[in-house]
């Protein structure tokens, strides 16, 4: 409980600065989340600790449920785990010293396990793909539904830079820009648009499941008791007709 309070109070401290960051009226898009499939989960999940990891934990993720609930093998297992003497009882955590993260954004970059609960994988997915161009950021990057964002678009070379279209209301000094639309980058990146929307998708996907990991157990048993409920109700309407068979109305 102390450490879902502290993960909310970080998000608060990123929103608060900003009160548009909330009130983006861009479009979401469909994440199109499948939590039953197993391998886009898995290479959600090596995004997540290739690009994610760098600068935000997940400290209440074990890499031993990751894979128990996956079904991975010891050489997936391996292929997460930061380094060689990580064991399977270790939790995620970031590469980035603390004070380091301080020191260049101002503040330590908020736990990610629980960040498609608060949000959702639709503002999630739709966050991870709307970084464009933005001279006037600081780290010259802006998002549609993050207006403000604190943070610079890892991903950038693999994706490109989209380049935002806006639209003016209003005159004089009253003139606001409201973003429209994003173009493709000028400069495309080393991925394709699907590729790009596909690992977006994986992504998003690992990170909906590591807010809830016990929905993967409810998908599995929910056709068992289904199925238990309707032979159940089945049973108790034949016992029903058998007792009351016998008694005169």
């Amino acid at each position: 409980m102390i450490r879902l309070t502290f993960f909310l109070f970080l998000i608060g401290v990123l929103v608060a600065p900003n009160a548009k960051a909330a009130g983006s009226s861009y479009p979401l898009k469909d994440a199109e989340v499948d939590l039953g499939d197993e391998a886009s989960l898995f290479r959600g999940a090596q995004t997540f600790m290739d690009s994610c990891a760098t600068c935000h934990s997940a400290d209440m993720m074990r890499f031993g449920r990751i894979a128990d609930d996956l079904g991975l093998s010891d050489e997936q297992l391996a292929k997460l785990m930061p380094t060689d003497k990580s064991k399977a009882g270790d939790t995620i955590e970031t590469s980035m010293p603390s004070d380091y993260a301080n020191q260049t954004f101002g503040i330590v970059p908020p736990d990610l396990t629980l960040v498609a609960r608060v949000r959702g994988g639709d503002w999630l997915y739709t966050y991870l793909t709307t970084f464009y161009a933005d001279p006037d950021a600081p780290w010259g990057v802006n998002n549609a539904v993050f207006p403000g964002v604190g943070m610079p678009h890892v991903l950038a070379a693999q994706q490109g830079l989209l380049q935002p279209v806006y639209e003016t209301h209003g005159e004089g000094e009253d003139a606001k820009k409201e973003l429209v639309d994003l173009e493709p980058p000028a400069r495309p990146g080393t991925m394709s648009e699907e590729e790009f929307d596909q690992k977006m998708r994986d992504l998003t996907a690992f990170m909906v499941y590591m807010a809830e990991p016990a929905a993967l157990l409810r998908a599995h048993y929910g056709p068992y008791v289904l199925a238990f409920l309707f032979i159940f109700t089945l049973v108790m309407y034949l016992l029903k007709k058998e007792y009351w068979r016998d008694i005169k109305h």
